[in-house]
């Protein structure tokens, strides 16, 4: 809703019926005046009064609709709505003693149905049918943007809005004075001749009680688990402005943090559990992109080995797991987005994925991983353990390159991890075409990063003799899941070799099918499977796991890396 249009004055004058205001008698029941909400907000959004025209039983006794309690009005409106539609529900008292309950409604960004398919809206006078289109459309408006009708200047903290300004870079609307910085940002418009704060400014700098009123499901819970398992040691519940948010849960997170130390030459590198630029990106992503009009709330779960960060909302439109690092931003909540922006606590141009990527593997971690449902995002950042060679390596060829892109890094670490990969697996790792990593690869080439061998579709892809040593990996890993050449044999006599020792366990190509052997025999297989059976640790089942997903062989079924199970495709 905006502008205020059909919400009641200061003064406690009445808005009359019309496009944006509903008057309904004291008999309405809870379910009706949930119809009427919901068609409001299916129009152009606005308010919903009962008990207007005061009426008296036989005895003479005034009624009001004081009788009618929010919560059933609510509840109401939730079960109509799927959930979908957030009220602000008031009791107003008359100049004549009555009181009246007063429904603001907001307008919906999408056509909200009832649970049997059908779709009204206001017209101003009557309840009509809408034809629904054959599925929603993109949200058109920005519920951040939003300015509640009873939202005045007393629902901000002058405190909050100083951490506000302090945690943003120093622009131009820094130097203002706080009305003219928040005007400046888009956080308080002119409404109902005052100025009144929008839902962003109530987020970024709301006190308490207008974050309880106005947005409950701006809340995060944070949950330390001392082990692999579902319980939790600690739950803390934050309901703050966001800056505070931050720097309460990064003061969570890093009191339960450790860090490695990797010698590089003279100089040492802090390589943390959890690393904080990257949990903090990814938490800035979850607090600016997810879906506000869902009562869902932020779950950050904190495991010794990977922390989860449980989003309301999924990711926007389009967007996948598989194309994230070069899908276009897409941002769900511009004006919140804009002003973070402008303050530099997240990047304009959407690369906070490409970030927190290249952070991780810089430190010789697994990348992000993102599991997606309809209306939910998770995001794990994994961290059993870390290659401290690879960190080292990436260190140095920083110095001398100047600069490893993601790509780069993206490549490097693959073929670290898995010793050699065709040019498909490595596009699909870069989320690219295959037929756009020609020129990558060859660059790779010419800086003596990476080699290849076999020609066609049977070329292989791997570390250069210079990278393996210096990850002190000489050998060149020559699995048999990749097609060669046959050589022609010839009359000399075989060469005695050295007597070696025996392979201790399966060959990586023989782990990936026994993975695929019980998956097919049991109907799924965890990695305390794969552990047991091939006397592997917990990481190696993980990445031939995850490894047999990406490739579309297996499907995963839950989450986390030791829970999870894994079924044939």
């Amino acid at each position: 809703m905006t502008g205020g249009q059909g919400a009641i004055s200061p003064v406690g004058v009445l808005p009359p019926p019309g496009p944006t205001c509903v008057h309904l008698p004291l008999e309405v029941s809870p379910q009706d005046l949930a119809r009427y909400a919901v068609g409001l907000a299916n129009a152009r959004g606005g308010t919903v009064l009962v008990g207007v025209d005061v009426a008296q039983d036989g005895d003479g006794r005034q009624r009001d609709a004081g009788e009618l309690h929010p919560l059933m009005v609510t509840h109401a409106i939730f079960e109509l709505s799927g959930g979908r539609l957030t009220v602000n529900v008031q009791h107003h008292r008359l100049s004549g003693g009555g009181q009246v309950l007063a429904v603001f409604v907001p307008q919906a960004p999408y056509v909200l149905a009832a649970p049997d398919g059908s779709v009204i809206a206001w017209d101003g006078a009557h309840l009509v049918p809408v034809t629904p289109p054959g599925s929603e459309p993109v949200a058109d408006q920005d519920y951040t943007a939003v300015v509640p009708p009873d939202a005045s200047l007393a629902d901000l903290d002058p405190a909050e809005v100083a951490r506000l300004r302090g945690l943003g870079r120093r622009t131009q609307a820094t130097g203002l004075p706080d009305l003219e910085f928040l005007q400046e940002l888009g956080l308080l418009v002119p409404s109902g001749g005052a100025l009144r704060p929008t839902l962003a400014a109530i987020l970024l700098a709301g006190t308490p009680a207008a974050l309880r009123a106005h947005v409950p499901q701006a809340e995060v819970c944070y949950y330390h688990h001392v082990d692999a398992g579902v319980d939790f040691h600690f739950r803390e519940d934050l309901l703050r402005p966001i800056p505070a948010l931050l720097t309460r849960l990064a003061e969570l997170i890093q009191a339960r943090n450790r860090f490695t130390p990797v010698q590089v030459g003279l100089f040492r590198i802090e390589v943390w559990d959890q690393d904080e630029a990257v949990y903090r990106e990814a938490l800035l992503n979850a607090l600016t992109h997810r879906e506000y009009r869902l009562r869902d709330v932020v779950h950050v779960h904190h495991h010794p080995d990977r922390l989860e960060i449980l989003n309301p909302g999924g990711l926007p439109g389009g967007i996948t797991p598989g194309n994230i690092l070069r899908h276009q931003p897409k941002r769900r909540n511009p004006l919140l987005a804009e002003v973070l922006a402008r303050l530099g606590l997240v990047e304009r141009a959407g690369v906070g994925v490409d970030t927190m990527y290249s952070l991780m593997l810089r430190h010789g971690k697994e990348p992000p991983e993102y599991t997606t449902y309809p209306d939910a995002v998770t995001l794990s950042l994994h961290s059993p353990g870390f290659d401290a060679e690879f960190v080292r390596f990436v260190a140095r060829k920083q110095e001398e390159m100047q600069t490893l892109s993601l790509d780069m890094l993206i490549v490097l670490a693959l073929l670290a991890r898995e010793g050699e990969a065709t040019r498909e697996t490595l596009a699909r790792a870069l989320q690219l075409p295959e037929d756009r990593t020609p020129r990558l690869l060859r660059g790779m080439e010419e800086h003596g990063l990476i080699g290849r061998s076999g020609v066609g579709r049977g070329i292989a892809f791997t570390l250069s003799a210079e990278v393996r040593e210096a990850l002190g990996r000489p050998e060149v890993p020559t699995p048999p899941t990749l097609p060669r050449l046959p050589e022609r044999p010839v009359a000399v006599p075989r060469p005695v070799r050295p007597v070696a020792p025996e392979p201790t366990g399966p060959s990586r190509a023989e782990v990936r099918a026994i993975a695929l052997a019980l998956a097919r025999e049991r109907g799924r297989v965890r990695n305390v499977d794969l552990r047991e059976t091939c006397g592997l640790t917990t990481q190696q089942a993980w990445r031939t796991l995850r490894g047999l997903v990406k490739d579309g062989l297996l499907r995963k079924l839950g989450t986390g890396t030791r829970d999870a199970a894994y079924e044939q495709v």
